[in-house]
């Protein structure tokens, strides 16, 4: 028998396909700023590998933050609290395994931290859910709260701000190397960034949790009424982006050996911003784990681009807003194009 093409369905040039693909706009940012650099600074260092290792610790950090919010967001939640999050866990860690304070191993610090990190997820996510309030309020509160007590407990613990003097405790502990070490000459958070960013894509596309956190962020009552269970799903999302934090939080403790509560501060906006410009919406439904990972490329490579040229360093915020605000206004052009692809 010969098999014959449905004539209903008609196939999708290549360009077509880019189109309907989220980080599309992500990916023509990230070319546009290294191109930038590479003419403005390729002669001052921006094209060395330093430069490259450089940024890419950067970009590893906010991007193994970026993707969990990216969930959450393409979920139809926010988390302002991942930020305040990073500064209590790291804080945590540091006093736990302090040789003047906590004297644990490192594995039991870490997963205390875990423990704790992910109770005020779902707490966030609980919270969000039962009273209905906006998740943007709820996590707002929640960042307060958590930076408030950081400073809290650790002047109650060690009359500073800063917990200090974990050089031997790092040395002498083969864990660390996960969050501290190198190879092939890049860091661990590179790594950690790779695979968080490969498993947390494939979780979203290839399995049916992924669909479900679609269906709770387009539209939570039509998701209800299919049998998505939406409370469970952000709840998880919720719990999984102060994971994230946490795993922020010993990377940066255990790399430099020391902890201070003004950790994390703006990281929360800065994995937002990474989110948007690589594709996500904030009204939920919609958008990438890749593409944030692009966006925190981008972020990264921005941040150290300016290093190596004569741009004033205090302009960086300037710079993002603008590619946030760049961002929203390609993204929204690029989504209509592939709503015309689609009918």
């Amino acid at each position: 028998m010969v098999a014959h093409k449905d004539e209903r369905l008609h196939p999708l040039s290549p360009w077509k396909r880019l189109l309907l693909r989220p980080e599309l706009g992500s990916i023509a940012g990230l070319i546009v700023v290294f191109l930038f650099f590479a003419i403005m600074a390729g002669n001052t260092g921006f094209l060395t590998w330093l430069s490259v290792r450089n940024y890419l610790e950067v970009a590893a950090q906010l991007g193994i933050l970026a993707a969990a919010v990216a969930l959450l967001m393409i979920g139809g939640e926010f988390d302002l609290s991942v930020g305040s999050m990073i500064g209590i866990a790291g804080t945590l860690i540091a006093v736990l395994i302090h040789p003047d304070y906590g004297h644990l191993p490192l594995g039991v610090a870490i997963l205390i931290a875990l423990l704790f990190a992910m109770g005020v997820g779902f707490f966030n996510g609980w919270l969000v859910l039962r009273t209905g309030l906006p998740s943007f309020i709820v996590t707002l509160a929640m960042m307060f709260i958590l930076a408030g007590a950081n400073i809290g407990f650790t002047k109650m613990v060690t009359n500073l701000t800063i917990v200090s003097g974990l050089g031997d405790v790092v040395a002498k502990s083969s864990l660390a190397h996960l969050f501290a070490g190198s190879l092939l000459g890049l860091p661990a958070s590179v790594w950690w960034w790779l695979g968080v960013t490969i498993v947390l894509s494939l979780v979203l596309l290839r399995t049916p949790f992924g669909n479900w956190v679609f269906g709770a962020g387009g539209d939570a009552n039509a998701a209800r009424n299919v049998g998505v269970p939406v409370f469970r799903v952000k709840i998880t999302l919720f719990m999984l982006t102060a994971i994230a934090a946490t795993v922020v939080a010993a990377i940066q403790t255990l790399s430099i050996g020391s902890a201070n509560v003004l950790n994390g501060q703006g990281k929360e906006l800065e994995a937002v911003a990474a989110s948007v410009i690589g594709g996500c919406l904030l009204t939920g439904g919609y958008g990438s784990v890749i593409g944030a990972s692009i966006g925190s490329l981008i972020l990264g490579m921005v941040q150290q681009g300016i290093v190596y040229t004569n741009i004033d360093t205090d302009w960086y915020k300037v710079l993002v807003g603008g590619m946030i605000l760049g961002a929203v206004i390609l993204n929204n052009y690029l989504r209509k194009r592939s709503m015309e692809v689609r009918r």
